[in-house]
This record gives C-alpha cells, sequence and structure tokens, in this order.
C-alpha cells in the first residue's frame, strides 16, 4: 500500500513503487487526502498555526522542531513551530502547551487514517498488519498510539535503528531508502526525525539508548564513546523524560479485571 496525501514528499511514493518493484510485489496507491479534508486535518491544524502566524495560508509550509543537538548544550523540550511562506521566508516562535496539542492532535490522524486504509485492505484481503516501529521509537514513545502503533506484529521492535540499517542493506533494499533522511513524513515543511523528536544522529543516540537500557555507568559511556559525562548525564536524563512521557504508548488500555 502506497498511501500518499497532498503534504507529502513525493519521493516517498516515488520510493516505495520502485522498492515493490524490485521485489516483485504487487502495490495499490490510495491518495489519502479526501479523508483528511473530510476529517478537517488541515483546516483544524492551520486554525491553531494562524493563531501564532496570522498570515499563514494554503501556501506556507510548516513543521513543529525541537531544540538541536542535545550534546552539545542542554536545554528544555519545548516545541518550535516553523513556517515558510510562498516566497521563501521562514519564522519560528516557541509553542505553548495548548498551541502544541492542537497541531498534533490533528496531525497524528494522518497516521491514523493510514491505518484505516491499510486494515481495510488487510481484513478485505484476509492478510496482517505489520508495523515497522523500531527500538529507538518504542523506547523514546516516536509512534502514534493506534496510528503507525496499531498493527497486528511488529518484527522490527527489537532492533535499534541503525540495526533496521544494518538489515536493509543484507536485504538490498534500494540506495534511495536507505540513504534518505528518516523523516514521519507528515509535515508539509520537511523535517528530519533528528531535528522533529531525538535531537541526536542515530549512530550516537543508539549506542546511548543502549547505554541506558543495560545502566552502564557514565564513566564507561565516556570511555567508549569519547563523549563528557555532562553530555552523557543530558542524553539519559532526556531517555528518562521521554520514556517516562510516552509510557502510556506502550501499555495496553486499562480494565477492571
Amino acid at each position: 500500500m502506497i498511501l500518499p496525501e497532498k503534504e507529502s514528499n513525493p519521493v516517498s511514493a516515488e520510493y516505495a513503487a520502485k522498492h515493490a518493484k524490485q521485489l516483485g510485489i504487487e502495490t495499490e496507491t490510495v491518495d489519502i487526502t479526501p479523508t483528511l479534508e473530510a476529517f478537517g486535518t488541515y483546516r483544524k491544524r492551520d486554525d491553531v498555526i494562524k493563531e501564532v502566524f496570522p498570515k499563514y495560508d494554503s501556501e506556507s509550509k510548516s513543521k513543529i522542531t525541537l531544540p538541536a543537538d542535545l550534546l552539545s548544550k542542554d536545554s528544555f523540550n519545548f516545541f518550535t513551530l516553523k513556517i515558510e511562506d510562498s516566497k521563501g521566508n521562514v519564522k519560528s516562535a516557541r509553542l505553548n502547551k495548548k498551541s502544541l496539542n492542537g497541531i498534533v492532535a490533528a496531525t497524528d490522524s494522518k497516521q491514523r487514517t493510514r491505518m484505516m486504509h491499510l486494515y481495510y485492505y488487510a481484513e478485505k484481503m484476509n492478510y496482517i498488519v505489520c508495523g515497522t516501529t523500531n527500538k529507538t521509537e518504542v523506547i523514546e514513545g516516536f509512534f502514534v498510539k493506534y496510528g503507525d502503533g496499531g498493527v497486528d506484529i511488529e518484527p522490527l521492535s527489537h532492533l535499534f535503528k541503525t540495526q533496521v540499517y544494518q538489515l536493509s542493506e543484507h536485504l538490498g533494499v534500494i540506495r534511495e531508502i536507505i540513504e534518505r533522511a528518516p523523516s514521519p513524513d507528515t509535515w508539509s515543511f520537511q523535517v528530519s526525525d533528528e531535528e522533529f523528536y531525538f535531537r541526536i544522529p542515530y549512530e550516537i543516540l543508539d549506542l546511548l539508548l543502549f547505554a541506558w537500557e543495560y545502566n552502564i555507568p557514565t564513566e564507561r559511556v565516556c570511555e567508549v564513546m569519547d563523549l563528557g559525562a555532562e553530555q552523557v548525564k543530558r542524553a539519559m536524563r532526556d531517555f528518562n523524560a521521554k520514556y517516562n512521557a510516552t509510557r502510556h504508548l506502550r501499555q495496553l488500555p486499562p480494565t477492571l479485571e
């Protein structure tokens, strides 16, 4: 299934079709834009953006980001809204909690709409829906509940992102996909996973997450990775905060039994 919408990067569908052809599997493309428009995804999001930037219009692009380069300097996980107008001018503003929630709530409907279409075809064809969430994303809660997290199996959730790259090389995934910067591809203004959420490059992030998971002493991490103690402590504090804040995403709904 190839599920573009009007704000998707066109190369997503292009690379998906190319890789599917290499694998020799059939594809079906469904533009989910009408579903999102019917739900009001774009309107609801843009209404919030216009409260911050009144001149924002349909020709503008938007994204949200966290402060860059956690290893270089300490900072809180506050989100910034960035917009680009039709002339290429970029503006940014820090989001308050209400505005952030409004933008995220609207944007997350994209992942949930993708999953709705996937389950329609899965049930129609008596298939199962396969997830793509990796261990890096699971630990830090970088997935949408009942969106890309609502699947039947998760065959990659025990592998860090860098291990997924290694597996991709072994399996012969096309170079365009391997070399493309990872992105949620739900924002009209292109944004990478690192810029949007993780704040650390994957090749460093995964090693630090391994150390976090197995409680490796800071001194040993510093020695192996050539990092300062404050850098490691900042990373571990960020991991703990994100892990605890997204705990509910990894749990089944509570019951009275």
